[in-house]
């Protein structure tokens, strides 16, 4: 037959499949990528971090690099340096220093320097005190007329505000702790103006010499103390705060303001005293002190007998 010599022809078809999403080729270009990204941050983080001093150093390091290899130097590092040529540190405020050079000094707290500064502050703010003082008495016609009874002078321990009595005008009631209405007037309008003040307040009472007669052991160290808790009570009655007041003291007649007259009415005063940081801390600290021998010395319980 004429087919018989043919040869079936056979077609044989590849089916081609595409990668798609299912590929590994796009991670590797994503890593390369993002590690490239690490590194440009990498950078950015160095020299936004590096002192003007170790840019300068590492710049000097690359213009001659042969030269500081061989003779070391300036600028060529150690083992310790994190970039070298860099300095010791990175976030120190001074890079490395040319050789001949003096480090960059030190800065240090000056602590009597500081505590100078702020006693010098406290002192203008009781000078601006004392004068607005003099002010309210100037512009108050009740208070003028008592000026001359109103004693402002700045001592070692503050501001000193002393309230005097006068030959024909007593502050307070014949041998009592009762206040006169002048003397309330003038402590309620110290005790407003006080209020301004972040200061503690101290105040002390004083007689003259002249003996306190009382068949119940009342003498002019009592009279000094309940008048100068008098003048406390209308210091917070005119609007000075209660927590303000640091220290309330009767001194009878042991420190006279007329030593050569210990008679003399000006002897029998009320002195506030706006206390400086110093006198402040100096009358909390013996406060403190005193607390432990108290609790100390208290009898302590002895334990029952079996």
């Amino acid at each position: 037959m004429a087919d018989d010599g043919l040869r079936p022809i056979i077609v044989k078809r590849i089916k081609k499949t595409a990668g798609g999403h299912h590929g590994g080729a796009w991670k590797i270009a994503y890593a390369d990528f993002v590690t490239a990204m690490m590194a440009f941050f990498l950078l950015m983080w160095l020299l936004g971090s590096t002192t003007k001093g170790d840019l300068n150093g590492i710049s000097e390091f690359f213009k001659t690099p042969l030269k500081v290899a061989m003779s070391g130097g300036s600028g060529s590092g150690d083992s310790s340096s994190v970039i070298q040529g860099g300095g010791e540190d990175l976030s120190r405020q001074q890079g490395q220093v040319k050789k001949g050079e003096d480090p960059p000094a030190k800065k240090t707290f000056d602590l009597k320097g500081a505590k100078a500064a702020l006693e010098r502050d406290e002192a203008v703010r009781l000078q601006a005190l004392k004068a607005k003082i003099e002010a309210t008495i100037e512009a108050n016609p009740a208070l003028r007329k008592y000026k001359n009874q109103l004693l402002l002078d700045i001592t070692s321990e503050g501001l000193r505000i002393q309230i005097v009595d006068e030959q024909n005008r007593p502050m307070f009631a014949l041998a009592k702790a009762e206040l006169q209405p002048y003397t309330r007037e003038i402590l309620q309008a110290i005790g407003y103006v006080l209020n301004e003040v972040p200061n503690r307040i101290g105040l002390s009472g004083h007689t003259d010499s002249t003996p306190y007669m009382s068949d119940v052991g009342y003498s002019n160290w009592e009279l000094s103390a309940d008048r100068a808790n008098a003048s406390r009570r209308e210091l917070v009655l005119g609007g000075m705060g209660e927590n303000k007041i640091l220290r309330v003291v009767g001194l009878a007649s042991a420190a006279h303001l007329d030593r050569q007259d210990p008679f003399n009415p000006i002897n029998r005063r009320i002195s506030i005293i706006v206390m400086n940081k110093r006198t402040e801390e100096n009358v909390l600290r013996d406060g403190a002190a005193m607390e432990v021998p108290a609790a100390a010395a208290q009898p302590q319980p002895r334990p029952l007998k079996k």
